[in-house]
């Protein structure tokens, strides 16, 4: 077997003579040895995609007042929050992401990131390419989509990146990832890998109690994508972001599988972002449990479920004056069909609402005590998550 090791020897030679005994000494492996005034021309399709975009992409520091040394998160809303901490506060830096400067507007630069890398902050700071330091403001941010919106100072800012079509991407091609992985000390890393795959379904915990909530739809790449990437760029061949990354899966079995966010969802995202601070969603105002957690008792003793219903969402409570308690909604009602869409779980069901309007009226179709029903009912406006 040959083993090939990773290291370099230099300035030693080993000789042998004639009676078998080794003799060893030193070179100068340096002598005579000069450098060549001829350069290589290196640039190439990466390189130069690279300098379109590399100046706009930032770190995003997410800070958080110390108290006698323990970091104190922040329990409000991050709407609007201010870039500078109380003056009985210390700052501290808690955490350290990525962002893209995508837009300028008089003496405003907008930055976007991921919603978790400025979540719990009391202050946001964003370190441009040429080490320029600046307070950031948080415009609007976004869970479910884990997008949010920066504002800065425009003065020091030098480019803006372009939005590329990530509906036109092609698996195979391209990938190259920018940001700040482990944090400012490695800010502006590049990496490039290929699309691995399109509209990948990846799922996630948006409340943090161990249950996926939502169906992200995202593009999967082998480019590197460390802790600190998280809201930098993954752009194209012609130097465009054609998505926001997001995620990796961290498993010691797995290597070359990160995520990103489509450029077309993400300029979506942030325009509603930057003017309204929010994103408006309609909702039922119902709690809702899958039909696939009751058991089977249940759903006969219960919910007196004919045995052809197998998938589905049981309502387990109604806001008052709700959309649903205005369409007569009740408990233990099972919902298998929204606006023409199966109703398989929860996720299936928030994701037909949300590409719903406010004001919209969709038909649904239910179960009450083993009877098939439907009803219209109007959407109205999310109050919160």
């Amino acid at each position: 077997m040959l083993l090939v090791g990773g290291g370099a020897f230099y300035g030693y030679t080993q000789t042998q003579d004639n009676t078998g005994n080794t003799n060893t000494g030193t070179v100068n492996t340096t002598k005579n040895v000069k450098t060549t005034n001829v350069s290589a021309n290196v640039t190439t399709d990466t390189t130069e995609a690279v300098a379109k975009v590399e100046d706009s992409v930032v770190s995003v520091i997410n800070m958080a007042s110390s108290q006698n040394g323990i970091l104190q998160g922040n329990s409000g809303d991050n709407s609007g929050g201010s870039s500078s901490g109380s003056k009985d506060s210390n700052l501290q830096t808690q955490s350290e992401g990525s962002g893209v400067i995508y837009k300028k507007d008089g003496d405003t630069a907008y930055v976007v990131t991921n919603n978790h890398v400025i979540d719990g902050s009391d202050a946001v700071e964003v370190l441009l390419k040429d080490g320029t330091k600046v307070a950031a403001k948080i415009v609007g941010s976004d869970a479910w989509t884990d997008l949010a919106v920066l504002s800065i100072p425009s003065k020091a800012v030098k480019n803006i990146a372009t939005f590329g079509n990530s509906d036109s991407i092609k698996v195979g091609e391209t990938a190259i990832a920018i940001g700040s992985p482990l944090g400012t000390n490695f800010a502006t890393s590049v990496t490039q890998g290929i699309i691995s795959a399109k509209n990948r379904t990846v799922g996630m915990d948006i409340n943090g109690d161990g249950v996926e909530d939502w169906d992200m739809t995202a593009i999967q790449t082998d480019a590197a994508i460390n802790p600190g990437n998280s809201g930098g760029a993954l752009i194209n061949l012609a130097g465009q972001v054609i998505g926001i990354n997001s995620m990796k899966i961290a498993q010691d079995s797995v290597e070359g599988i990160g995520f990103a966010i489509p450029s077309n969802d993400v300029v979506k995202i942030i325009n509603e972002l930057q003017t309204k601070g929010k994103i408006v969603r309609p909702v039922l105002g119902v709690a809702l449990r899958d039909l696939s957690q009751i058991s089977a008792q249940q759903q006969k003793s219960v919910l007196n479920l004919p045995d052809n219903v197998t998938e589905g969402v049981v309502v387990t409570s109604v806001e008052k004056n709700s959309a649903a308690a205005n369409a007569d909604l009740k408990q233990y009602d099972t919902i298998v069909e929204i606006a023409g869409e199966k109703v398989k779980d929860s996720i299936s069901l928030r994701k037909v609402i949300y590409n719903q309007k406010v004001g919209d009226t969709v038909e649904i179709k239910y179960y009450r005590d083993g009877k098939a029903a439907t009803a219209k009912i109007t959407l109205t406006a999310a109050n919160s998550l």
